[in-house]
């Protein structure tokens, strides 16, 4: 095994472990004890320091009632206890056994009912009937629980007892956010530009589609921490889903105009082919970066256009914000039986998987970083590159004649109108190619960034 290979396969063993470790938390929700406890494993994680860099993690607590844009923190909600007791006096449902037993945010509830007063309050899969669904009701107040619908055409009939010792009550939305600022000066006379990227905190126990983008997250922190360079800041979000972007975006609107790059992370670890879906734009440079980086790979993979569902992608595209912000994963909500039912859990998603979405996704990044506009410094006819070294420089390249086209097609095209990624896509040649290209030149002021400048 080459060194690569060991370094990817340890990268997916720590992966892989810190989702067991996620799946193991507190039952978690939209709010609550279960997303702190969530946090403070990923700030332990976190502290372990790969590296050397400190990573500043900082946990906000957002009042239930605050108004966000159009709507409104909820309530918090804490599960101390929940179970279904059966005419015999055994417990038939369990939320101790499994965290998708309790229909999530179930008001606090006791009663004694008929399984035919039972039945509108429990849910189960027919078509999977050994598999638990994760259901919820965030915004109705009820009350309810999850099972195998095996076990739901076993119960007998009689009288249920329904014990759901939960808290509803006045608290706060929690996210936590890690700033780590651009090392690099901010453009000339502009303000600093960002890359936000985001997962949802708010899944109980599920491995794929919540554990595997919390994990990776924690992961690109350590990375980006560690760079020597960065170009933008990085702005990283643990925020529950739907309701956490809607209140980071109501909160933050001194941010938003700084973001220039976003993605949404999640379902990182399944068997699908890697997914980026586009940002409403369409053509950001994320959208371009993302399709570079999944076409290098010369391996099947998806590029699919915005749709106004999903996870919080929706959010920050919403027409008044438009950012641009696309979404990276494997598989697609509802795309697989295992979403949102038991059986994502720590054996559907893979530590092999896991590495390989951690590359792709390092990738995407370090392609949105170098990519630039860029302008030569002598546009009259073409330089002469022979007297600058650069012949003599590539003249022991395996390739010596891409490596020469790359030169005369950043030469030529870098006019202070078009990107890297223009370039390459122009040109027919590899975003690699490109950079080379650029170091060399400007390594001896054939070219300048036209934002440095």
């Amino acid at each position: 095994m080459s060194t690569s290979e060991t370094q990817d396969a340890a990268l997916g063993e720590r992966l892989h472990g810190l989702v067991a470790a996620l799946g193991a938390a507190p039952v978690r929700s939209i709010t609550g004890d279960g997303v702190r406890a969530t946090l403070e494993i990923v700030q332990k994680a976190l502290a372990e320091g790969r590296g050397g860099a400190e990573i500043p993690f900082e946990v906000h607590e957002v009042p239930s009632g605050t108004p966000v844009l159009d709507w409104t923190v909820p309530k918090e909600w804490n599960v101390r206890a929940a179970y279904l007791v059966g005419p015999d006096g055994s417990r038939v449902v369990d939320i101790a056994d499994h965290p998708l037993h309790l229909l999530g945010y179930s008001v606090p509830t006791r009663a004694r009912v008929s399984l035919d007063e039972l039945r509108p309050h429990l849910f189960s899969m027919p078509d999977r009937p050994d598999w638990i669904p994760y259901r919820t009701s965030y915004w109705n107040e009820n009350w309810g629980f999850c099972l195998t619908d095996t076990a739901l055409r076993a119960l007998p009939d009689g009288e249920y007892e329904v014990v759901i010792d939960t808290t509803l009550t006045d608290g706060s939305l929690t996210y936590a956010e890690i700033v780590l600022p651009a090392t690099e000066p901010a453009p000339a006379g502009g303000e600093p530009e960002e890359f936000l990227i985001t997962t949802h905190t708010c899944h109980p126990a599920t491995a794929n589609d919540n554990g595997s983008g919390i994990a990776i997250l924690t992961e690109l922190a350590h990375h980006l921490a560690a760079l020597p360079l960065r170009r933008h800041t990085f702005r990283l979000l643990f925020i529950p889903g739907t309701i956490g972007s809607i209140t980071w975006l109501a909160q933050n609107r001194d941010v938003v105009s700084r973001i220039r790059h976003g993605l949404v992370l999640t379902g990182l670890g399944d068997r699908s082919q890697p997914t980026y879906k586009r940002s409403r734009r369409g053509d950001a440079v994320v959208d371009r970066a993302a399709a570079v980086a999944l076409a290098e790979t010369g391996r099947p993979h998806r590029v699919v256009d915005f749709s106004p569902y999903g996870y919080d992608e929706r959010q920050f595209c919403s027409p008044g914000f438009d950012l641009p912000v696309g979404r990276f994963g494997r598989g697609q909500h509802g795309e697989y039986p295992e979403y949102h039912t038991s059986a994502d859990n720590l054996d559907f998603v893979s530590p092999e998987n896991l590495a390989e979405s951690f590359g792709l996704l390092t990738r995407i990044i370090e392609i949105c970083e170098r990519n630039a506009v860029w302008r030569n410094t002598s546009p009259y006819g073409e330089p002469q590159l022979g007297r600058r070294g650069l012949y003599r420089a590539i003249g022991a390249t395996m390739n010596r004649q891409a490596v020469e086209m790359g030169l005369l097609w950043v030469l030529n095209l870098a006019d202070g109108t078009h990107d890297l990624l223009d370039i390459a896509a122009r040109a027919g040649i590899e975003f690699g190619s490109v950079t080379a290209a650029v170091d060399a030149l400007a390594g001896v002021g054939l070219l300048v960034r036209e934002d440095a400048a």
